[in-house]
């Protein structure tokens, strides 16, 4: 996998370095900021680059708190 993320996570990532965000050691930032403000875009990229089961078990461990409340409603259906 490439450790690069995909130029439309700019605006996700506002408040990081993107050119140095690496999307494996980020993994749990990348997913959570993709759950969180992204649209299926994101989602999609980040299901086909971590899968299904590495992004449920980021969530599972994420605080409630971090995740929008109607957004972890979806996510857990989808992921």
């Amino acid at each position: 996998m490439d450790n690069k993320l995909p130029d439309y996570f700019k605006p996700l990532l506002w408040s990081y370095d993107f050119d140095r965000v690496n999307s494996e050691k980020s993994k749990k930032t990348v997913i959570v900021n993709a759950i969180n403000y992204g649209d299926l875009k994101h989602w999609r990229w980040i299901k086909r680059n971590y899968g299904e089961r590495t992004v449920h078990e980021v969530l599972v461990k994420t605080m409630k708190s971090e995740i929008r409340p109607g957004v972890r409603r979806l996510a857990s259906i989808i992921f």
